[in-house]
């Protein structure tokens, strides 16, 4: 804790209740709402009132303020010192900051410059990162008529490949620079990025690279750095100060960079802010609107995915985007099986199940680490390929869990279905085609000799593995996917339990008993109340049964469900 003044700079502990609760107090009073911060910096009296008070979040400086009856005592500058200095020793060496004109000075004897401007607020920063990234965009300075387009492609649909191609078709050379803030709920940047280039490297899509070059996205496009108030979707005075700062900053550095005279936007119908944000685009910039293809909305894919349609959203997509889809409907089907409530012996929302090793948060992690191999795995080209994918996400799992086996089950099954769907974007009607592709992708797998890589599979659930994958997974498509569609998750995993050779529960507690689990989930599952299953819920929790490999299974049914739907 440091002094000025008599007064303590220190940082605030904001995963106390009553200081969060004392810092929200704070910014109100100075006109600004409680936001998330990575840290809070104060300037607090003897008594411990804030007296000024400024934020960070990753490089960002946020919710600066100065309590109004000691706005003339100069504590803004120590107070931002030390929060520059904090966060140089985690090696944040390159900050942002908005802020009002009048701080200007201020910030620039910390060493900031301006970035951009608008009427009520200005961006600075304090490193070279703009000067950067202007130098990484010059590299692909053409001459002649160059456009930008700059798209969050969440994810990548027909109506953006539209767009591209009309832009393509008025310029020499067109920009794609695609946003680089995540939101929640919907593809990461890797993945949009990705998609964006898969098509345009596509021959015939939009002019290929020698018109389209796809360029990697920073925090000075579109983002929470340099708009923060653009995925609230808020229309206020506040949102318009941000648009015409992102504005000003493609104006002054990124249009020059890439010797861009012209950007182009598709048409909104629908959002009142990206309607305002084009129309002062329009007021700065040299703009060109290209109409909407037949209203197509990367709002409704998503909505598609999140209900588990795969026909209906992959009718939006160009084709090399579908396996970006598979990759998210095989995560929401995870999800569903981690949310799907009073599981016995395994882990939900309310409960740990049998595991002491793990519980709700735990698997999320698990779920989370493996995600990003999903698209890759709707991509793998060999059995090969699939089995080295697998082993990555493996690790990647065991990383993020501390080495707790969250979704090894899942990555063997889902991979060897996102593997054997992905070679066809245009998936077979029959089930039984789907079956047959499953089972041949899976003893493709097997010839390789699958039980001598990493994925640690015993002999024997490695020999159940490999007759129910090699079969195509027979008992999903004949039972438990008809009778999930009829009964929903929590029934069908009593169905699977009751049917299934169970390997997590044969280590656990024996052949035996493992019998006996498979008899009792069809008993309940014939005479079904909710009393019986909390009595199962807590009788396996106590005695250590975790059905693990049928709630893989169900994962899996949810999975294949999604895709005929």
């Amino acid at each position: 804790m440091l002094s000025y003044n008599n007064h303590d700079i220190g940082e605030l502990s904001l995963s106390v209740p009553v200081f969060r609760d004392k810092l929200r107090l704070f910014l109100g009073e100075n006109g600004l709402r409680m936001e998330e911060f990575d840290s809070y910096y104060v300037v607090e009296s003897s008594c411990g009132e804030i007296l000024a008070g400024a934020g960070i979040k990753g490089d960002v400086i946020k919710c600066v303020a100065v309590k109004e009856t000691m706005r003339e005592e100069g504590l803004l500058l120590p107070l931002l010192s030390h929060l520059v200095s904090s966060a140089a020793a985690k090696g944040l060496t390159n900050l942002k900051v908005f802020t009002k004109p009048e701080n200007s000075k201020v910030f620039e004897s910390l060493g900031f410059h301006l970035l951009a401007s608008a009427p009520k607020a200005i961006l600075m920063e304090n490193g070279r990162g703009l000067e950067r990234y202007c130098e990484y965009l010059r590299s692909f300075r053409r001459e002649g008529r160059c456009g930008v387009v700059i798209m969050n492609a969440n994810p990548f649909t027909l109506g953006h490949l539209y767009l591209l191609q009309q832009a393509a078709a008025q310029v020499d050379t067109l920009y794609v620079i695609p946003v680089l803030e995540d939101t929640t709920g919907g593809f990461s940047y890797a993945e949009r990025l990705a998609m964006i280039r898969r098509c345009i490297e596509t021959p015939g899509q939009a002019g290929g690279d020698e018109t389209v070059l796809v360029l990697e996205g920073s925090a000075y496009q579109i983002s929470a750095a340099t708009f923060p108030t653009y995925f609230l979707k808020d229309l206020s005075d506040a949102a318009e100060t941000q648009m015409k700062l992102d504005l000003d900053l493609f104006a002054r550095h990124i249009a020059p960079a890439l010797n861009a005279s012209v950007r182009f936007v598709g048409t909104e119908p629908t959002d009142a802010l990206t309607a305002r944000y084009n129309q002062l685009m329009q007021e700065r910039l040299n703009v060109v609107e290209i109409p909407r293809l037949n209203s197509i909305s990367a709002s409704d894919v998503r909505r598609f995915i999140s209900e588990g349609s795969y026909s209906k959203a992959a009718a939006l997509v160009p084709e090399t985007t579908r396996p970006y889809i598979m990759a998210a409907l095989a995560e929401r089907a995870l999800r569903l099986e981690l949310d799907t409530p009073f599981k016995p012996g395994l882990v939900c929302p309310d409960s740990s199940g049998a595991h002491s090793d793990m519980d709700y948060t735990t698997m999320l992690r698990g779920i989370a680490a493996i995600r990003p191999f999903f698209p890759q795995m709707a991509l793998a080209a060999s059995a090969d390929e699939l089995i080295s994918l697998g082993i990555e996400a493996e690790k990647a799992m065991l990383e993020a869990t501390g080495g707790v086996n969250t979704h090894r089950g899942a990555i063997f099954c889902l991979g060897l279905a996102l593997a054997a769907l992905g070679r066809e974007m245009e998936l077979p009607d029959n089930e039984r085609d789907i079956q047959n592709s499953l089972g041949e992708f899976a003893q493709a797998i097997f010839d390789k000799q699958l039980k001598h890589s990493n994925l640690h599979f015993t002999p024997t659930s490695l020999a159940g593995a490999r007759k129910m994958a090699s079969e195509g997974y027979r008992p999903l498509f004949d039972h438990w996917l008809p009778f999930f569609r009829q009964s929903g998750a929590q029934k069908t995993l009593l169905m699977i339990m009751s049917s299934l050779d169970d390997t997590c529960v044969v280590k656990r507690v024996g052949k035996q008993r493992a019998e006996e689990v498979k008899k009792e989930a069809g008993e309940l599952l014939n005479s079904f109340n909710e009393e019986k299953l909390d009595d199962m819920c807590r009788r396996y929790a106590a005695e250590g049964i975790s059905p693990g490999g049928a709630a893989d299974m169900l994962a899996l049914t949810i999975f294949i469900d999604s895709i005929q739907k």
